[in-house]
C-alpha cells in the first residue's frame, strides 16, 4: 500500500484522494475524486474518476491499488440482483479503470467491505435481504460469489420491516467473523469468516436481536477489538456491545439516543464511526441533519456531548482521516461535502466552512498512506 500511495506524491503532494460514491439519477455519472489536504482540511473540486451506475457504497483495498463499488440497482442481466464492480486505481492520477463486474446475487446492494487482509469482499443486499462473500484475485478482480446467505423474518414496523433488509456487513477485528446488520429483522447476524476461501458460515448463535423496531443499519468496532456499536435507523439509537473475538460472542450492553431530547420531528440515522483514538463515537442523523458526538470514556456507555449540523440536508456516510483530526460529511439531498475539525480533547466538531459540491454524494473514502 505504501509504495502505491507514495507514487501519487508528484501529483498530489501533501494531499490525498477522496473518493465519492453517488446516486446517478440526479446528474452524477459515477464515482468522483477530490483532493484532500490533511494539513489544512481543504478539498479540491471533484472530478469524475470512473463511470458507474449508482455506486452508492465504496471500499478500498488495503494495497491501495483497487476500489470496489456496490452498484445499488435491482436488475443485473435479467437477474433480480445488483452488481459489484472492481476498479484499478491509477497511482499518478487517482482515476479509476474498470476491472470487472459480478452479480451481488441480491437486489439493491447497499454496503460493501473487505476483510482485514483484502482477500474477501463482503456485500449486503438491502432489497434482497441477503449477504454474499467473494474472493479477490491477484489482479483485483472480484471472482464469482463463493458464499451466499438469505435472511428471513420481519420486524415491528410494517412499512420498513416487512421482510429482511441486510444493510451492512463487516469483518471482525481479528478477521475470524463477519457481523451483518439487518434493518428488516431487527437482528445482528454473526458469520464465521474464512477470508482466504471467501466463505461466510452462520455462527451459533446465528444472530443477536435488537430492540423491536430499532432497525440496525451499520456497525463499527472499537479499536480495542473488544467493543462494537450498531446505529439503529428507525428508533434513532446507538446500541453498544461487548465483543469476544475468540468465541464470536456479541453481548448488548445498552442503547442511547442519537437525537436531542427536544427534537420531535422525523429523523433516521445513517452512519457510525469510532474515532481512531477510541475515545469518541460519531453517528449521522438524517432529518435532524447532524452528527451526534459521544464520549467513550466508558466504552459500553456512550455519553452524548454534541450535535453538530452537517451544513446540508440528509447526511449519509461520513469519514474520519486516519489521524482523527478531520471529519468529512456527505449531504445527499443538498449535494455537498462539508469539512469539520475534531477537537482532540473532547471529540467535538467545529465547522470549517469548507465545502465542495457533487450530485447526491453517499459514500466517502480517503486513500491515505
Amino acid at each position: 500500500m505504501m509504495l502505491s500511495l507514495l507514487s501519487m506524491a508528484p501529483l498530489f503532494g501533501a494531499e490525498v484522494p477522496l473518493y465519492i460514491g453517488t446516486y446517478t439519477n440526479q446528474g452524477s455519472q459515477g464515482i468522483y475524486v477530490a483532493r484532500f489536504n490533511p494539513e489544512t482540511g481543504a478539498l479540491s473540486a471533484p472530478e469524475l474518476a470512473g463511470e458507474a451506475q449508482n455506486p452508492t457504497f465504496l471500499a478500498l483495498h488495503p494495497s491501495g491499488k483497487y476500489l470496489y463499488a456496490a452498484n445499488e440497482v435491482a436488475n443485473y442481466k435479467g437477474e433480480r440482483a445488483g452488481m459489484v464492480t472492481a476498479f484499478a486505481i491509477d497511482p499518478k492520477t487517482a482515476k479509476l479503470t474498470f476491472v470487472n463486474q459480478v452479480s451481488s446475487h441480491g437486489a439493491g446492494p447497499c454496503h460493501v467491505s473487505l476483510d482485514r487482509k483484502g482477500e474477501a469482499l463482503l456485500v449486503a443486499n438491502y432489497g434482497g435481504g441477503s449477504v454474499a462473500a467473494f474472493t479477490i484475485a491477484g489482479d483485483g478482480r472480484v471472482r464469482e460469489s463463493t458464499s451466499f446467505h438469505q435472511h428471513f423474518g420481519k420486524g415491528a414496523d410494517p412499512k420498513r420491516q416487512e421482510r429482511a433488509h441486510a444493510h451492512s456487513i463487516n469483518a471482525s477485528p481479528g478477521n475470524r467473523f463477519a457481523v451483518a446488520a439487518d434493518l428488516g429483522t431487527d437482528s445482528i447476524y454473526l458469520y464465521r469468516l474464512d477470508a482466504h476461501r471467501g466463505m461466510i458460515t452462520p455462527h451459533t448463535p446465528e444472530s443477536v436481536k435488537t430492540a423491536a423496531g430499532a432497525g440496525p443499519r451499520h456497525f463499527a468496532f472499537h479499536p480495542d477489538g473488544k467493543h462494537g456499536y450498531a446505529v439503529n435507523e428507525l428508533d434513532n439509537t446507538v446500541t453498544s456491545y461487548e465483543w469476544d473475538e475468540q468465541t464470536g460472542t456479541l453481548t448488548p450492553k445498552g442503547s442511547v439516543r442519537t437525537l436531542p431530547e427536544s427534537f420531535k420531528e422525523t429523523s433516521y440515522t445513517a452512519e457510525i464511526l469510532v474515532h481512531p483514538s477510541g475515545k469518541y463515537l460519531y453517528a449521522s442523523n438524517r432529518g435532524h441533519d447532524s452528527i451526534a458526538v459521544f464520549s467513550l470514556e466508558n466504552p459500553v456507555a456512550p455519553k452524548p456531548v454534541q450535535h453538530m449540523s452537517t451544513g446540508g440536508v440528509q447526511p449519509r456516510n461520513f469519514t474520519l482521516d486516519k489521524t482523527g483530526k478531520w471529519l468529512l460529511a456527505a449531504n445527499q439531498r443538498t449535494g455537498n461535502i462539508a469539512v469539520f475539525s475534531v477537537d482532540a480533547a473532547s471529540g467535538k466538531l467545529t465547522d470549517t466552512g469548507k465545502r465542495i459540491e457533487v450530485s447526491a454524494p453517499v459514500c466517502l473514502r480517503l486513500l491515505e498512506p
